[in-house]
């Protein structure tokens, strides 16, 4: 902690007037809730675009997964930057990459381009920025208000980002719109997949959503350590859904793949209920990633495959919306299950959630054409 904006901050919160250290954390609060604004608007429109732009389902997980390994792989380099050069620089460097990436995003006029696009996003870390910068602005009994509050801007970005990314694409003729929704989930099949798509993962998407604390405070591990260890989680999900994926889904069908996914979550869930130590964890971590890759891209083809071809972008936006329905409920749900529970908990939901869907697959013929995905 020795830059300029880390030295003053004692001598900030000493002798300078509360309304000024209110002020700047005002305009925190806005900083993070226009930054997630901006996040969720373009999470609603990047169907669209890649539709466009001639990518189909596979191609569009491997950029989500880009995007999602660049923002793994950054997250230690934006927590060391800063350490070493202060919470303001770090916010700011934050805007800065974003400004890049919607730039990028806007003139994506080719698939190169839109891949390009993802590479600002290793340093777009808004909300851990501002709560840098609240944290070095607070005093430890004022900290936990004023943490809890940035809930409310991400809550703001949720609402106005997918709203402003509904309207714009409705703007570049697409319909998206709750009426279109159901009438989307409610063609044949549509529906059950879905549902399978949301609770499959979910139990596992509460327990990533609490892997910060759970490293901390089961595992033990050091704040390094546990960048470390999410690193080889992105690092696994390069391989599997860049090496392992594309073979299986060559030569398997999407029911025998989809079974296989909830039957290797299963089998993911009991395993987390009986981990003690990281390096079991480790060792679970690569069926894991295979079950959430393989059931993300078996789910999205089999729904754009049971919607009409002028709803596919649609049904691709709605799909889209699920990691970011975990990421809002996760907190308030996983923070539960973890409190009143323990870890375990987290893996006994999961094998029993994937043992139930793994008997109804059995019994209903889901999808009812059996294809293989290429």
């Amino acid at each position: 902690m020795n830059s300029f904006f880390q030295v003053k901050v004692p001598f900030l919160v000493s002798f300078q007037p509360s309304s000024v250290l209110d002020r700047v954390i005002q305009i925190t609060y806005v900083i993070a809730a226009v930054d997630l604004t901006c996040l969720f608007m373009q999470i609603g429109i990047l169907p669209y675009l890649a539709k466009s732009l001639g990518l189909d389902t596979v191609e569009f997980g491997y950029l989500q997964t880009i995007f999602g390994v660049l923002q793994l792989l950054g997250g230690p380099v934006f927590g060391r930057f800063s350490d070493q050069f202060g919470a303001r620089a770090a916010l700011t460097l934050s805007c800065l990459a974003g400004s890049a990436f919607f730039l990028l995003l806007s003139i994506s006029t080719s698939v190169p381009l839109l891949y390009l696009s993802r590479i600002p996003s290793i340093f777009m870390h808004g909300l851990p920025g501002a709560q840098m910068v609240i944290t070095d602005l607070t005093t430890p009994a004022e900290r936990v208000d004023a943490l809890g509050k940035l809930g409310l801007c991400f809550g703001i970005g949720v609402i106005i980002g997918s709203s402003l990314g509904g309207i714009l694409t409705t703007k570049f003729g697409s319909i998206f719109s709750l009426k279109e929704i159901m009438r989307l989930l409610k063609l044949p099949g549509v529906m059950e997949i879905f549902l399978i798509k949301v609770l499959s993962g979910l139990p596992t998407g509460l327990f990533l959503m609490m892997f910060s604390i759970i490293s901390i405070n089961f595992f033990g591990l050091e704040a390094i350590q546990s960048g470390y260890l999410m690193t080889y989680f992105g690092v696994l999900q390069m391989v599997v859904q860049g090496l392992v994926i594309g073979r299986l889904t060559s030569h398997f069908t999407e029911r025998t793949l989809l079974m296989l996914s909830v039957l290797v979550f299963s089998g993911v869930g009991l395993a987390l209920a009986l981990m003690t130590s990281v390096f079991h964890y480790c060792l679970i971590a690569f069926p894991m990633v295979f079950a959430l890759c393989t059931i993300g891209i078996i789910t999205d083809s089999i729904l754009t495959k049971a919607v009409p071809p002028s709803d596919t972008g649609a049904m691709l936006g709605i799909c889209s919306s699920v990691p970011p329905l975990t990421r809002t409920v996760g907190p308030t749900i996983g923070g539960f299950l973890y409190k009143r529970f323990g870890v375990s908990s987290f893996g006994y939901v999961q094998l029993a959630v994937n043992i139930i869907l793994f008997l109804y697959l059995l019994k209903n013929k889901i999808p009812q054409k059996e294809e293989k995905v290429r």
